[in-house]
């Protein structure tokens, strides 16, 4: 039967495995007679058996696979009533081998999973499940729960509902957890900011199934994971660039790129805007946050759309995914593009945030041992899949022929036109009581068609991001007989449309598709909502040159033709030719998008180095058997050494120091008053009050000292406290200093491309420059780590008890610190000596000039804002070092 379905041409990739996998399925259904003939006790005996030779190594997954595959299948007919097919059993033997399975719609990707996790999780490793959002997760974990309790297996389910870390965590034990791919990603970082190993909801990444694959790891894998904080920005600027923006006009004081959705300003706008702002140089340094607030708020007004891009709800500007049509709750537009919307919206604008931490998918889901996905389109993206992820496709053939009809696109002159034909059509196929399905690319678009077949008085239901939480309901009645149905690009995933009888006779669901989605992925699954497992139906795309894929990327030649041919108005055009040029135009955005992914991909594998170096280190800290005393003793030394080559700068070339300028130095850095003389040498200065600070003794003097005075206010202090103090203490460090590196990281991204016009590669700057300053993101984790636990005082150490009290109540603060997710040191300031953990309040040149002063004049912090105005830090602005100066460094240059 397969020989067949896989039809008569051979010798490929694809062609090849299905014969593999076909020999195969012999033995497995060879099988089927003896598990039959079981009990339900025996069946699931004979499962527990294969499990434990797994985990006791005397056999190997693949080869348990025949039997656990056919148990799976005889347990699935008794407890579900449904028999896996052969084809979902080829299905199930490709994710187990780690590639993607291309299933057409209605082939029961759901039950084809099965297989593969039912076998994986004989690892006693948990499987994770990756469905597009919390619908199908809580679905297909409630529809297959049977069939996995049979086997003896635990399921859980992890979505957004799902607030606290203790239910989380209890789930995450599962054997088996279904859950989204935006709350796996989220965990991911969640837990590389926990500050006990106890707290760590993802313990593993063993083997995941990611369904409808390519809409999470293409489609969304170019907007990253990212928790982030709140920073200080002036509220005004966003108000005051909005008017601003709303009075600039785009013929003559500003051009729309729409291909790149880019803003380009002219010099009349540039003059106009000065004017309006009442400034003389919109981009002199101190107007640089102006006009960064000014390009946002172009974009706003002039490329983002409501109702398409975003939504307003409850006084919120939510947005809209552009490949599901579904809100993205939480998700906020990066750079203050979000904030400029809201003030366009006339909405409380809420603060620009800061990134605290952040992942792609592409790097998330390559944390996995094995990684595994079905769909129903894959093969437009299979170079991608195997280049990013290396994961191959292969295309499963259907259990039974496909038997839908793919009419050409018609394409008619206006969009006004194409409606006319739309509303025709559904008013004919509405009559004879055939069921139809619209799909359209926005929100905006379904309402248009909404209100035309309102006024036609033709009955319908309109799904789109507004009606997001009826959407089971809404697809599930959409092949009832007479039905219409107008649906974004939500629709296309995840639920089965079934058919009557009666509905079969009439033709099956027609499709209607209102414009082509820039991905032809999109438009096969707007397709593929008709002619499951061998129904009939009809798909067709209604087009106007006034759609935005052909008014961008590919009208021309359709338009010539169109005027050669002399159509008149409400007249259309049809042809393999013109259905060829859309594909092409689609196929020219597709290559645009892949770019997109790849670049992003390219700077975010940078990153990732360093992440994976920082979470390696982070999980050493939370190891409750990590040496830190070791740790400590050599990052003093190296602290120590930071201090005093500080101090020799200031002093020029040469080596002979100021003895009280290093008792200043010391005392600042790490709050003790350093005895020089005696251990050093009575009188080594020869009275001039001067000491080398390269000389091996007066280090090791001044280390013993270090040394000497912290072991001192530890020693009242259980082991357990000490310990404990010390990591915790590392680790808020930590964690502010990898902040503080991502802030600059997205700071030097933003600006990196202008390096182009210098004739450099931006992603080898990018990557010279961020290897730099992860240098130096190291160094500062040594230095103030060290400079804190020694700064850090007791409240009372009269006696052990008061010191171990006051520890104790200093790590309960540091812990309800941490879960704020802002580490701010005044936070614990009531137990710290006061001014001790603001590092740098001194200026270098006070010492110089008056070392016996100590700590001197007020100075700009690196992180405080800039005196500028151009709401950067001042170390990202005129802070920065080296000669980029100016605009340029406002950039991120």
């Amino acid at each position: 039967m397969i020989r067949k379905l896989i039809g008569s041409v051979i010798g490929t990739r694809n062609d090849k495995l299905i014969r593999k996998y076909q020999r195969r399925l012999g033995a497995i259904n060879a099988l089927e007679s003896k598990y039959q003939s079981y009990s339900d006790g025996e069946l699931q005996e004979a499962f527990r058996a294969l499990k434990q030779s797994v985990q006791e190594k005397t056999q190997s997954l693949d080869g348990v696979l025949e039997h656990s595959f056919a148990i799976t299948r005889e347990a699935s007919k008794r407890v579900l009533n449904m028999r896996h097919f052969d084809v979902q059993l080829i299905g199930g033997m490709v994710l187990c081998e780690g590639k993607i399975a291309e299933m057409k719609t209605g082939e029961g990707k759901t039950l084809v999973a099965t297989l593969a996790v039912a076998l994986y999780a004989m690892e006693a490793r948990s499987v994770h499940v990756v469905t597009v959002n919390d619908y199908l997760a809580h679905r297909d974990a409630k529809e297959m729960e049977p069939l996995y309790a049979f086997l003896g297996y635990s399921i859980g389910v992890i979505t957004a509902g799902v607030k606290d870390d203790a239910t989380r965590l209890e789930i995450y034990a599962k054997d088996i957890v279904y859950g989204t791919n935006n709350e796996f990603g989220f965990d991911y970082l969640r837990d590389n900011m926990k500050y006990s190993l106890d707290q760590k909801v993802q313990k593993q990444h063993f083997f995941a199934i990611v369904d409808e694959v390519d809409s999470i790891l293409i489609d969304e894998a170019r907007t990253p994971l990212i928790i982030s904080g709140p920073i200080n920005r002036k509220m005004e600027n966003y108000e005051s660039a909005d008017k601003v923006a709303k009075k600039l006009s785009a013929a003559e004081d500003f051009s729309i790129d729409e291909k790149n959705r880019v803003i380009l300003i002219s010099e009349n706008g540039i003059k106009k805007a000065e004017e309006l702002f009442g400034i003389d140089n919109l981009y002199s340094i101190e107007n640089a946050a102006l006009s960064h607030h000014l390009d946002q708020a172009l974009k706003a007004n002039f490329l983002f759309i409501k109702d398409k891009d975003y939504v307003v709800q409850e006084g919120e500007v939510i947005i809209v995914d552009e490949f599901t049509g579904r809100l993205s709750e939480g998700r906020r537009f990066s750079e203050g593009l979000h904030q400029a919307i809201e003030a366009k919206e006339g909405v409380a604008i809420k603060e620009e945030s800061q990134t605290l931490a952040d992942i792609t998918f592409q790097n998330y889901f390559r944390l996995y041992e094995k990684l595994s996905g079905m769909t129903g389109t894959a093969q437009t993206e299979a170079s991608e899949f195997l280049q990013i992820y290396n994961l191959e496709v292969v295309s499963i053939p259907t259990n039974v022929p496909i038997k839908r009809c793919d009419l050409n696109d018609l394409v008619y002159k206006s969009e006004e036109e194409k409606f006319q034909a739309v509303i025709k059509k559904i008013q004919e196929l509405h009559a004879k009581g055939q069921p139809v399905l619209v799909g359209t690319a926005s929100i905006e678009k379904s309402e248009t068609l909404h209100h035309l077949l309102t006024k036609e008085r033709i009955p319908h239901t309109v799904l789109n991001a507004k009606q997001h939480t009826r959407e089971a309901e809404i697809i599930k009645d959409a092949g009832k007989k007479g039905a219409v149905t107008i649906a974004t690009n939500m629709a296309g995933r995840g639920v089965d449309i079934k058919l009557d009888d009666t509905v079969k006779a009439l033709g099956g669901l027609y499709i209607i598709g209102t414009e082509r989605h820039e991905s032809r992925r999109i438009d096969n699954q707007l397709r593929g909502r008709s002619g499951r497992q061998g129904d009939v139906g009809t798909s067709q795309f209604y087009l106007s040159l006034e759609d935005p894929l052909l008014r961008i990327f590919g009208s021309d030649r359709i338009k010539g033709v169109m005027e050669r041919l002399g159509l008149n108005n409400g007249e259309h055009i049809e042809s393999g030719l013109v259905t060829r040029a859309v594909e092409k135009a689609q196929k020219k955005v597709e290559n645009l998008h892949f770019e997109s992914r790849k670049h992003l991909l390219e700077y975010d594998d940078v990153a990732n180095e360093q992440r994976k170096t920082v979470y390696k280190f982070r999980n050493e800290l939370l190891d409750p058997n990590y040496d830190m005393r070791a740790r400590i003793d050599e990052n003093r030394q190296y602290a120590l050494s930071q201090s005093l080559s500080r101090l020799q700068a200031l002093f020029g070339e040469g080596v002979d120091t100021d003895k009280e300028a290093l008792r200043a130095i010391i005392k600042e850095d790490f709050g003790l008053e350093v005895v020089l003389d005696g251990a050093l040498g009575e009188g080594s200065d020869g009275g001039m009050g001067v000491i080398d600070v390269n000389d091996g003794g007066v280090q090791q003097a001044i280390l013993a000292q270090l040394e000497q005075s912290y072991d001192k206010k530890m020693s009242p202090l259980t082991p357990e406290q000490r310990n404990e103090i010390e990591r915790v203490i590392y680790l808020q460090v930590l964690d502010n200093a990898w902040r503080e590196h991502l802030y600059t990281m997205d700071n030097l991204k933003t600006g990196i491309g202008l390096r182009s016009y210098n004739q450099k590669d931006p992603l080898v700057e990018y990557k010279k420059e961020s290897y730099n300053l992860f240098l130096e993101l190291i160094e500062s984790i040594k230095t103030e780590a060290i400079k804190t636990l020694h700064i850090i005082q007791f409240q009372a150490e009269n006696t052990s008890e008061e010191a171990q009290d006051s520890a104790q109540k200093i790590i309960e603060e540091l812990q309800e610190n941490q879960e704020n997710l802002d580490y701010n040191a005044q936070a614990i300031q009531a137990n710290l000596q006061e001014n001790h953990l603001q590092n740098q309040t001194t200026k270098n040149q006070a010492i110089k000039e008056n070392p016996t002063q100590g700590i001197g004049g007020k100075k700009i912090m690196r992180n405080e804002l800039c005196p500028c105005n151009s709401g950067k830090k001042y170390k990202q602005c005129c802070g920065k070092s080296g000669p980029k100066k100016g605009l340029l460094a406002h950039k991120g240059e």
